[in-house]
């Protein structure tokens, strides 16, 4: 275990520089340590807690999420302590069917962060991450060579930790951020809103539904044994966010959104927060980039805060350990920031499209509401769009122009012929996979960089598929010099013993 707790008389001092140091060990800093591990990099992840939290606001995984976490090997256990949905039903009519969406995974799976940080931290140590606990960043610099953090402990000492790169994946607060001076610019987008995880005597009709009228709103969530997290908000009583909630505050408002507190008792968790809607304009500033929640922020509508860190760190981990390997540099880095900040914009505009739909006080506005999803309930077209925006299935990266369609968009779990039999249980070495008929010569060269495989049936285009799930680069029937152009490109040229020499990046 490479787990160390910065209790009094410990200190983090280390000899040596590391190659990444990751600021921040909730889900996204897990899920990026661990990949960075398993790619050979020698990574240090700081936390400020002292201790595994088992309370979080975060409850759900979308389907995109799902399939990033397969590409890790972690999905099959998630989904046997988690409880799927196939629907969400944001207000009135309305209802965003996952069912259909081409996946392993066409649902929302309810869990709770502390769960998903769980299986992230036991790959992540698995892998050989060093994690200290009880340390927290307070200062930042860098030149041109890396990064110096300075750090507190909990007992009080202080120590500088030196890498050749750094991630803020300290949530909304960042120090990280802060400290790089990056403005977070943006507004509150709503107040006081309740949380409670409690046992029920009556099921409610509808899960994952917005229930509002002009009293406010609540929403639940099942956790699979037996507890749900319900999330309220009372228009009437704007509190503070450390002001006390009660058992009473939550059966008060839902008796006067759905007529019925469903029988609620023994809460185990009562809490009440905030939640504004920002995102910083750079996710990269020299040799320090931003992820997750310290990236952006927006509000609860929708599940999809966790799940937006969690691909972000996807697409970060594998371009800076082909940056610490030196086979990609400055270009490859950049494309962190050119590919996730438009995801990173369209998830605030869906989060506050729906958080203003279930919030807004006018009676006008509701009854044109109920009008409008009465007409989009009937329009086919809509709910399969909105199911493929909120669930990440349908996220896709610019590619250049005269590229091959599939060029930059997200590869479904392919059957392959052999073993492994799917193309997210060939993600599972943290590398490029390249797909397709006789290409296994070609890629030789590069045989620590990319799997090769063949697709079970049928003739396919050949694929270079990115250890994110995405095709970095695509071809019908492409010659072997095409394919190791393709390779030279994304993977770095190689000498003619097949070893690693540096490249600009793709």
């Amino acid at each position: 275990m490479n787990t160390t707790d910065m209790s009094p008389g410990a200190s983090p001092n280390r000899n040596g520089a590391v190659d990444v140091l990751v600021v921040g060990a909730g889900p996204t800093g897990l899920l990026l340590a661990g990949d960075l591990a398993k790619s050979g990099v020698d990574v240090t992840l700081l936390e400020q807690r002292d201790h595994e939290s088992h309370l979080s606001r975060a409850f759900s995984l979308q389907a995109r999420t799902l399939e990033q976490l397969d590409a890790r090997g972690l999905a099959d256990e998630l989904l046997r302590i988690g409880t799927p949905t196939r629907a969400m039903h944001p207000f009135g009519r309305l209802s965003i069917d996952f069912s259909g969406l081409r996946t392993r995974f066409p649902f929302i799976l309810t869990i709770p962060q502390w769960q998903v940080e769980r299986a992230l931290l036991r790959r992540a140590e698995e892998a050989g991450a060093t994690i200290l606990r009880g340390t927290r960043a307070t200062g930042l610099r860098q030149d041109r060579d890396g990064v110096d953090v300075d750090v507190r402990c909990s007992d009080g000492t202080t120590a500088t930790l030196r890498a050749g790169y750094a991630v803020g994946t300290d949530g909304v607060g960042s120090t990280v951020r802060q400290v790089l001076g990056l403005p977070f610019p943006g507004k509150s987008a709503i107040r006081s809103v309740m949380l409670a995880d409690v046992l029920l005597d009556r099921a409610p009709d509808r899960i994952f539904n917005f229930s509002s009228n002009v009293e406010g709103f609540t929403f639940f969530a099942p956790f699979g044994d037996g507890w749900y997290r319900i999330v309220a908000w009372d228009r009437r009583k704007q509190e503070p966010d450390d002001a006390p909630v009660t058992l009473e505050d939550v059966r008060d408002i839902t008796k006067r959104t759905i007529g019925d507190d469903l029988g609620m008792h023994d809460p185990r968790w009562l809490s009440r927060f905030h939640s504004d809607e920002r995102q910083v304009p750079r996710y990269r500033l020299g040799r320090v980039f931003l992820a997750g929640d310290a990236a952006h922020v927006h509000s609860p509508a929708g599940g999809m805060g966790m799940n937006t860190g969690l691909q972000d760190a996807a697409n970060l981990g594998w371009k800076l350990a082909a940056a610490v390997h030196g086979w990609a540099g400055d270009a490859l880095l950049d494309s962190y920031h050119t590919e996730r900040h438009p995801v990173g914009r369209m998830v605030l505009r869906i989060s506050h499209a729906l958080l203003t739909a279930v919030t807004t006080g006018s009676p006008l506005v509701r009854a044109l509401r109920t009008a409008l999803t009465t007409v989009v309930h009937r329009l086919v077209v809509v709910e399969p769009r909105a199911s493929r925006g909120i669930s990440g299935i349908g996220i896709a990266y610019r590619a250049p122009l005269g590229s091959h369609p599939l060029t930059g968009r997200r590869v479904p779990d392919l059957r392959l012929a052999g073993e492994p039999a799917r193309l997210y249980e060939a993600l599972r070495e943290g590398k490029f996979v390249l797909v397709g008929c006789d290409v296994a010569e070609a890629a030789a060269p590069w045989a620590e960089r990319v799997v090769t495989a063949a697709p079970a049936v049928g003739l396919r285009p050949t694929l270079l598929v990115r250890p994110d799930g995405h095709a970095a680069w695509a071809a019908e029937n492409p010659g072997p010099d095409e394919v190791r152009g393709a390779l030279t490109q994304w993977l770095g040229p190689v000498d003619g013993r097949g070893a690693r020499t540096a490249s600009p990046g793709a």
